[in-house]
This record gives C-alpha cells, sequence and structure tokens, in this order.
C-alpha cells in the first residue's frame, strides 16, 4: 500500500467544491459517487466505521482542486444485527474536472498502486468517453456483475422545482425535521429503513459535520404512535441552486401508504424555499430494480445520466 492520506472533513468540503464546478458545466460529468450531497453522506456515515480504510490523493491547479481519488480498501464492516462483512477488495469513488482530463492517467496510476494484487472496481459516467477509453486501457473492464436486469449500476435523476404537487399524508402522521425530532429519532429511522445497517450514533454525528448538512432540511414522517417512519436527507448547493435527497427510506412496516410520495414533495418545497430551483436523486436503474425509480418518476423525476461500473479482478491486477 503506497501514498496513505487518511480522508478529512476538510478534504471533502474541497471534493463538494470540485462537484459544484463541474455541475454548473457538465452535470452528466459528476460521477454517482462524487455529487455534492453523495460526498458529505458517505464520508459523514462512514467515517467512524471504516475512516481506517479510506485513502486518498489531491490534485491541484492554481490553488484549485481539479481531481482526486478516494479509495475504500479491504476492511470489515459491523452492522446493527451483530453480522459482519468483509469487504475484501477495493473501490475507488473520482472525479476530474473535464478541463484538466489528462489528469485521470495519474488517478489510475494512484489506485493502482494503492491497491495492488487485489481485485479493483470504479465507477465512471456513462457520458465521459474519454474516462471510459483510459480506464479500460488500463485494463479495467465492465463489471458482469452490473449487466443484466438486476444490475448494479446507478442512474442519476432531475426535475425542476416548478408545478409541485400538494403533499397528503394518512390522517395521523406528520412532517417532522431532524432538528426538532433530534438525533436518536433520526438514527433511528435510518436503522429502521435500512437493516441491517452499520449506521450509528457517531456516523449521524459525522454527517452534521459535514458541509451542506441542515438538520431544518432532514425531514422525517411521524406515525401516530411515534415511529419515525420515513425520512430523508436534501443537501444544498447553494452555488448551483440545486438540492439532492440523499438518502432516501421509509420503514418496512410503513410502506405503502404514500409516505414517500409526499415527504418527496414536501422536501421538495422546503428545498424551493430555502433557494434551490433544481432537485436531483440517484437510484439504481436496471430493469429489476424499479421501485424506487417509479417513485421518483411519479412525482416528476426523469433520468439524467447513469454511471458504469468497471472492475479489475485480482488475476487482472496481478498480470
Amino acid at each position: 500500500m503506497t501514498n496513505f492520506e487518511p480522508l478529512t472533513a476538510a478534504d471533502v468540503q474541497l471534493m463538494q467544491g470540485l462537484a459544484q464546478r463541474v455541475t454548473a458545466t457538465r452535470p452528466d460529468l459528476v460521477n454517482s459517487d462524487a455529487a455534492f450531497g453523495e460526498l458529505a453522506w458517505n464520508w459523514g456515515k462512514g467515517h467512524a466505521g471504516d475512516g481506517a480504510s479510506w485513502t486518498r490523493r489531491l490534485w491541484f491547479a492554481g490553488g484549485d482542486l481539479v481531481a482526486w481519488g478516494w479509495a475504500h480498501l479491504p476492511h470489515q464492516v459491523r452492522r446493527s444485527d451483530g453480522s459482519v462483512k468483509d469487504v475484501t477488495g477495493a473501490c475507488l469513488a473520482y472525479q476530474v474536472h473535464p478541463d484538466h482530463a489528462g489528469l485521470l492517467d495519474e488517478v489510475i496510476d494512484w489506485y493502482d498502486a494503492t491497491a495492488p494484487g487485489i481485485e479493483r472496481t470504479v465507477t465512471a459516467s456513462a457520458a465521459d468517453e474519454f474516462a471510459l477509453k483510459r480506464w479500460a486501457a488500463h485494463g479495467y473492464e465492465t463489471d458482469p456483475d452490473s449487466l443484466g436486469d438486476d444490475g448494479s449500476w446507478t442512474q442519476l435523476n432531475e426535475r425542476d422545482l416548478t408545478d409541485l404537487e400538494q403533499p397528503l399524508l394518512p390522517d395521523g402522521f406528520r412532517f417532522r425535521t431532524a432538528d426538532e425530532a433530534g438525533p436518536e429519532a433520526a438514527v433511528q429511522a435510518h436503522l429502521d429503513a435500512w437493516p441491517p445497517s452499520s449506521y450509528t450514533a457517531e456516523s449521524y454525528e459525522g454527517v452534521r459535520r459535514t458541509a451542506g448538512y441542515r438538520g431544518d432540511l432532514h425531514v422525517l414522517v411521524e406515525a401516530p404512535d411515534g415511529t419515525m417512519a420515513s425520512s430523508t436527507i436534501m443537501w444544498l448547493d447553494e452555488a448551483n441552486r440545486t438540492a439532492e435527497f440523499e438518502p432516501v427510506g421509509t420503514h418496512p412496516d410503513y410502506r405503502r401508504l404514500g409516505l414517500a410520495r409526499a415527504m418527496l414533495l414536501h422536501g421538495m418545497r422546503l428545498a424551493r424555499a430555502a433557494g434551490a430551483t433544481h432537485m436531483t436523486v440517484a437510484c439504481l436503474g436496471a430493469p429489476g430494480h424499479p421501485q424506487a425509480r417509479g417513485l421518483y418518476y411519479g412525482v416528476g423525476f426523469r433520468q439524467l445520466s447513469r454511471d458504469v461500473p468497471l472492475i479489475k479482478t485480482s488475476a487482472q491486477a496481478e498480470s
């Protein structure tokens, strides 16, 4: 392992700045794991449990960050049901400003040197033809597990914040914010929506430390019995007047009641009041994963871009 540098909250803020600059001109080139909100969410929720297995490299030009790589190295994930998952490969999140596309070869070389001899994965934007060619030149291929009806590729969806429907909740349910409900309720809402999960109170503290987090844009739906039945966080990119939902989830016992739909509509109204004119949300795009896509399409979102999962197997890595 070489060039090990831990990833800090300050690094993430710089990376968010690059995401904003790319979004301003080529939003289709923002990788799915490199968006303004996605960066904050992934660092915040994972820094406590997984941070020791993260390393990064940053590239600057004229004082501005123009490229970065964030490698997730082998580690164990401890989940809320007591189970432990062994992650034996490496994965990379990265972004290169299109005006400095030639740096991508340096990013790839750094990643290969940082995680030698093991399986390595990465996702690139399908619209980034230059990047796809460079990854292929370094021996990366489309991940076969991502193909087919149950593939794992992600699509980014968008809509303007005009003509928003009035949100309607079932009787006895009400909207809350994390500022109102408190940290314990916010954490429990996430654990209930995604069991088993590695999310903890410390994870949420990390989320709250990131640039762009606002408790008044962290929305929950409270059931009549006090359960936080659904929740989402909205990440407001003030520079581009856009906001991103990440994550969006509902307690299994409260699904198919229209809670997520109402929460999204309510959230978009809050985002618009906060200054946003545009909204994004990501979901799995393959035909075998219609639920989230149908939810988002039902409230006016349409696909903006998609990613391409790439892999270099351990056998390829050693050749």
